[in-house]
C-alpha cells in the first residue's frame, strides 16, 4: 500500500512538472536542458566547471531525472491563498529562456576560455526548441593555447630586485599562458615581500606587458613592479622595508590586566622587535592565541614611528570568564528499558593563567530493569566522575623552543572512575592517561600520541545466577564472556596519524597493550594465576596489538552531487598474556557508521550467527573488521540533501572459538563471509550539525545458506531486512 501511494505521489508531480509550462507568457519557453561540451578533448578544460559560467540553469532535479521542486510549484493554483504561498516557498518556479543572458553567458565562457590561455577561443550557442521547452548547448572551440615564449621583469627598485632573485618563481617560457598563471605569479611575490618587512606593499604595485605572437601561438610575459610613487623618479619612491621597533601587550577590558602569564603572551606572539615585519608571523600570532581558549578577542595594531622605518606594535588580549558551569540532562532507551541521566560539568579555561583547560564531570544515570528472572528487583545505576587538564602547548622536556612554536599542539592528562550496579554484577573502570596531539602550522597532516592510558577493570560483585548460567556452567562456556568479567589491567600506549586535504581522508592509528608489564613479569618473576596469567598488583594485564586505518575518497563531484567512498580496515591480536581480546578493544559490525542493512552489533562474525539471543553483544565482536561504501550525495532544497548508499564488509576473529562458529576469518571464504546491503538516507544540514536518517536493506547475508535468506536483495521482506538509524554526523 505504501509502495503505490509513494508511485501515486511521484506521478502527480511528474505530471505537474511536465505542465508547467501552461502558464507561461506568450512566446516564452522553458529552459529544461543545459548542456556545455567541446569540440575536441581538451583536458584542463572541465565542462562541469565551466557550466559555473552559464547565468540561466535548467530547473532543479531529483535523482538526476525528476523536477520535483517545479512540480511541488506546479501543484499551486495562480490566487494568493496560504496555501499556493506555501507551495511557491517549497518548490521552484520554471525557469523562462533568456536570450540576452544566453548571449551574455557565451561571452562569459569565451572570456573564461581565453583567461585558460585559448586566445582564439569561440563559442557558439545551439537551442532546440520542442512544444514550450527548449534545450540550451554551449559549443566551446577553444582552439589552440598560447605558451610563454619569454619571461622579464622589469623592477626599478633595486633592493627588491635582489630580493626576488633568491626566490623560484613561478612564471617561466614554454608554460601555458593563462590569467591564473599571472595572478599566481603576482600574489606570491606580493606575500614574498610582504614577509620580508614591505608593510605598506599590495599586489597592485605589480602589472603585466604582454605580447602575442597569433602565428606561433606564444606570448611575451613582461613583469611591471611599479615604484610606490609611479609618476616620481627620484629615491623617495622607492618601497620602504619596515622593522619592528617594539611590542607590548594591552587588555582588551578597561582598567583590566590580562589574565595570561608573560611568558604565554610571547610564546603565542610571533612579533619580534628588531626583525622585518612579516604578514605570515601576523597571521601566525592570530592562529595561535585563536586557539587559546582563554582568549576571546585578538587584535593587532601597528603604529609608525613618526620620520622613520620602524613600527611600533601593540597586541590587544581580550579573555573569556575563566569559569563555567554546565547542567545536561538526557533520556534513554537500552532495549525497551527506559531510563534518564544528568551530567554536571564544570570547566575552568585558564586554571594557571597560561590557557590550559580543567574540566570536571560529574555523571548519573539510572534505568529501570525489567524481564529479567532468576535476579533481584533491581535497577541499573551508574556513576561517573571524569577530570581532563589540558594544556594549549606540548609539554616534553626534550624539545626545542623553537620547534615548539613552529607546531599547533595540546597535551592532556586524564582521569575516570565509572561505577555500574545491574541486577547480574557491579563493574568498576579506574582510568587516566597522558596524551599528545600536533599538526605544523598550516599543514594538512596531524599526530596523536597516547604516552601511556591505564585502565583497571574490576568486578566486585557478580550474582549467582549470572555466574552459573554463563560463566561456570561447562556446557554454555564462552571464553570471550569470561574473559570480559574478570578483573584487569590494561596498560597501553598509542600512535595516530590523520592527513586530509577535503577530498582525501586517511586516518591511522596504532597501539600495544602490555609489553612492558610482560617484560618486568618475566624478569621478576612474578606469580601466575590458575590460567597461568602473569599478575600485576595480583590483577592479570591485557597483551594485544592492534591497527586500523580509514581511507575517504571523494571520486567524483557535480553540480550540487558527489560520490564518495570509504574503506575501512582493522585488526587486533591477542598474544602472551592474553588469547582473548578486551571487550573494549573488539570490533563490531552494523550500524549506522558501518553496513547499514543491520543495527548495530548484529552482525558477524563471519557465518555466525547468535542462537538464543543471549549476550550477542559479547558474541558477536571479532578481532579484525572490514568496512567498504560507496555513497551518493545530492542536495535537494533548503536543508535538505539525500543520499544512495552500498555497504559491504564484517568482522572476523583471528582464533577459533568454539562459541563463535563460523567466525574465523579464512581468505578462501573472504567473498563468502562478506555481507552487503543498500539504502537511501535523508539529511538535514544546520552547518553546525547534520541529522541523519538512513534506511539500510540486507542484500547479502552471509549467516544463511539457503537462496531465499543468503540473497535478501532477491527475495526482500522488511520486516527482516530493512534497518533504520538515526545519527548525528555524516557516515564517513
Amino acid at each position: 500500500m505504501m509502495r503505490h501511494w509513494l508511485a501515486m505521489v511521484a506521478g502527480a508531480l511528474l505530471l505537474c512538472g511536465c505542465s508547467a509550462t501552461r502558464h507561461l507568457p506568450e512566446g516564452s519557453y522553458m529552459l529544461d536542458k543545459v548542456r556545455v561540451v567541446t569540440d575536441g578533448d581538451y583536458k584542463d578544460i572541465n565542462t562541469l566547471a565551466m557550466k559555473d559560467y552559464v547565468r540561466q540553469k535548467s530547473n532543479t532535479r531529483w535523482l538526476s531525472t525528476v523536477k520535483v521542486p517545479l512540480g511541488i510549484y506546479s501543484l499551486a493554483g495562480r490566487d494568493s491563498s496560504w496555501m499556493n504561498r506555501a507551495l511557491w516557498a517549497m518548490g521552484e518556479a520554471p525557469v523562462v529562456f533568456d536570450t540576452l543572458l544566453a548571449r551574455q553567458s557565451c561571452e562569459d565562457l569565451k572570456q573564461a576560455l581565453e583567461n585558460k590561455g585559448y586566445l582564439d577561443a569561440e563559442v557558439s550557442l545551439y537551442v532546440d526548441y520542442k512544444k514550450r521547452k527548449c534545450n540550451a548547448v554551449y559549443l566551446l572551440r577553444p582552439g589552440t593555447a598560447y605558451k610563454i615564449r619569454q619571461y622579464d621583469t622589469e623592477i626599478q627598485d633595486t633592493l627588491i630586485e635582489r630580493l626576488l632573485l633568491r626566490r623560484n618563481g613561478t612564471l617561466y617560457a614554454t608554460r601555458q599562458f593563462s590569467a591564473e598563471a599571472l595572478s599566481e605569479e603576482r600574489n606570491q611575490i606580493t606575500s614574498y615581500l610582504q614577509d620580508r618587512g614591505y608593510f605598506r606593499f599590495h599586489k597592485e604595485f605589480i602589472t603585466y606587458r604582454a605580447r602575442r605572437y597569433d602565428k606561433e601561438k606564444m606570448v611575451d610575459v613582461t613583469l611591471v613592479l611599479h615604484p610606490n610613487n609611479r609618476s616620481s623618479e627620484d629615491s623617495s619612491s622607492l618601497h620602504t622595508q619596515y622593522f619592528i621597533r617594539d611590542v607590548s601587550f594591552v587588555s582588551g577590558m578597561p582598567d583590566s590586566t590580562i589574565r595570561l602569564r608573560r611568558h604565554v603572551l610571547e610564546e603565542n606572539t610571533f612579533i619580534e622587535p628588531g626583525q622585518p615585519y612579516s604578514a605570515s608571523n601576523l597571521r601566525k600570532t592570530y592562529n595561535h592565541f585563536g586557539r587559546l581558549n582563554a582568549v576571546k578577542f585578538t587584535n593587532v595594531n601597528y603604529e609608525q614611528v613618526p620620520g622613520t622605518a620602524l613600527l611600533d606594535t601593540k597586541v590587544l588580549i581580550q579573555t573569556n570568564k575563566p569559569s563555567t558551569i554546565s547542567f545536561q540532562p538526557e533520556g534513554t532507551n537500552t532495549s525497551g528499558d527506559l531510563g534518564a541521566a544528568v551530567s554536571l560539568t564544570y570547566q575552568n579555561r585558564n586554571l594557571f593563567r597560561g590557557s590550559e583547560v580543567l574540566s570536571v564531570q560529574l555523571r548519573g544515570a539510572y534505568e529501570a530493569i525489567r524481564g529479567l528472572e532468576g535476579y533481584s528487583n533491581q535497577d541499573f545505576f551508574e556513576y561517573s566522575l571524569e577530570s581532563r587538564l589540558s594544556f594549549p602547548r606540548f609539554i616534553s622536556p626534550f624539545l626545542s623552543p623553537g620547534y615548539r612554536r613552529s607546531i599547533i599542539a595540546s597535551s592532556e592528562v586524564s582521569l575516570m572512575y565509572d561505577s555500574q550496579d545491574r541486577p547480574e554484577f557491579h563493574r568498576r573502570v579506574l582510568s587516566a592517561g597522558w596524551h599528545y596531539q600536533w599538526k605544523r602550522e598550516s599543514s594538512l597532516s596531524s599526530y596523536r600520541l597516547d604516552l601511556i592510558d591505564l585502565n583497571y577493570v574490576f568486578m566486585p560483585w557478580i550474582s549467582q545466577t549470572f555466574r552459573d548460567e554463563y560463566l561456570s556452567d561447562d556446557t554454555n562456556s564462552n571464553a570471550i564472556l569470561k574473559y570480559n568479567y574478570e578483573d584487569l589491567f590494561i596498560m597501553k600506549i598509542g600512535f595516530g596519524y590523520a592527513y586530509n586535504n577535503g577530498r582525501t581522508a586517511v586516518k591511522t592509528n596504532v597501539e600495544t597493550a602490555g609489553n612492558l608489564l610482560d617484560l618486568s613479569a618475566h624478569i621478576f618473576n612474578t606469580s601466575q594465576n590458575e590460567l597461568g596469567q602473569y599478575l600485576t598488583f595480583n590483577i592479570a594485564y591485557a597483551q594485544y596489538a592492534k591497527f586500523d586505518i580509514d581511507f575517504i575518497h571523494r571520486l567524483f563531484e557535480w553540480e550540487n552531487s558527489q560520490l564518495w567512498f570509504h574503506a575501512g580496515f582493522g585488526i587486533a591480536y591477542p598474544y602472551g598474556n592474553s588469547e582473548v581480546l578486551p571487550f573494549e578493544k573488539r570490533y563490531f559490525s552494523g550500524g549506522a557508521n558501518s553496513v547499514r542493512g543491520w543495527s548495530v552489533r548484529s552482525l558477524g562474525p563471519g557465518s555466525y550467527k547468535d542462537k538464543d539471543g543471549k549476550i550477542n553483544f559479547i558474541t558477536q565482536t571479532g578481532d579484525m573488521k572490514l568496512d567498504l561504501n560507496l555513497e551518493y550525495r545530492s542536495h535537494l532544497f533548503w536543508k535538505f540533501a539525500w543520499a544512495m548508499f552500498v555497504d559491504a564488509g564484517n568482522i572476523w576473529t583471528l582464533r577459533d572459538y568454539k562459541d563463535q562458529p563460523g567466525g574465523q576469518f579464512k581468505f578462501s571464504r573472504l567473498l563468502d563471509n562478506m555481507a552487503v546491503s543498500y539504502g537511501m538516507g535523508l539529511r538535514l544540514n544546520f552547518d553546525y550539525f547534520i541529522l541523519r536518517f538512513d534506511f539500510g536493506m540486507k542484500a547479502v547475508n552471509p549467516a544463511y545458506d539457503d537462496d531465499e535468506t543468503h540473497y535478501p536483495i532477491v527475495h526482500p521482506r522488511l520486516s527482516r531486512d530493512l534497518a533504520f538509524h538515526f545519527a548525528v554526523g555524516m557516515p564517513f
